[in-house]
This record gives C-alpha cells, sequence and structure tokens, in this order.
C-alpha cells in the first residue's frame, strides 16, 4: 500500500510556472513507476509524465514536451512535476499516481494508486 499526497497547484498567469510534488508514504516508494495524469473539466483524465524506478527514464505527452519536467527523489519519497511556459490549456486538477513494476505507462489503468488531486489554474 502506498499513499500519495500532492501540493504546489494554485493560480499562475500564463507562461509562468509550477512546481508539483507528491509525497509517498511507506517504505517502497523506489519499487513504484510514478506519473502524473491531469483532468481538465469536462473532458477524460489525460496522462502527463512518468519516471521510471531510478528515473532512468521519462516519459512525456506531446502537449507537454519541453515545458515540463518529472523527476522523483527517493531518498525524499517524493516525486515533483516542474510546470514552465504554462498556457490556459494546462488548467486541470493534477494527480500523482503510482504503479508496481519498473514499466511506465501513459494508460491511468495501469496505475494502482492515486492521489486526490491538486487544481491548477493558469489565467489567461
Amino acid at each position: 500500500q502506498v499513499q500519495l499526497v500532492e501540493s504546489g497547484g494554485g493560480l499562475v498567469q500564463a507562461r509562468g510556472s509550477l512546481r508539483l510534488s507528491c509525497a509517498a508514504s511507506g517504505r517502497t516508494f523506489s519499487t513504484y513507476t510514478m506519473a502524473w495524469f491531469r483532468q481538465a473539466p469536462g473532458k477524460e483524465r489525460d496522462f502527463v509524465a512518468a519516471v521510471s524506478l531510478i528515473s532512468s527514464r521519462t516519459y512525456y505527452a506531446d502537449s507537454v514536451k519541453g515545458r515540463f519536467t518529472i523527476s522523483r527523489d527517493n531518498a525524499k519519497n517524493t516525486v515533483y512535476l516542474q510546470m514552465n511556459s504554462l498556457e490556459p490549456e494546462d488548467t486541470a486538477v493534477y494527480y500523482c499516481a503510482a504503479k508496481t513494476g519498473a514499466v511506465a505507462g501513459t494508460v491511468g489503468s495501469l496505475y494502482n494508486y492515486w492521489g486526490q488531486g491538486t487544481q491548477v489554474t493558469v489565467a489567461s
């Protein structure tokens, strides 16, 4: 079992930056592939980024490549999402997710654990 708690969301102007954090409970954080998803009002939940067990590989949705960076600190049981050059289209609730095993996935159903989400609002 792992519990995930996101933080760092808020209101930002377009072209601004935010860093989201996701703190995980438990002693086996390093055995989970971690990811961020987001869900805008009236839309389905979409994959944003994922990072493998030891940060050796990262994966991004095309819409955020070059603007967002996912990273993890296994010593702190935390995964981060640095978001730069934010656009109004990035407005959504952002969710942290974890799955067992080393293979990252872009489909939400592959992930076993989810946080409650943190709201990100980008004003134009």
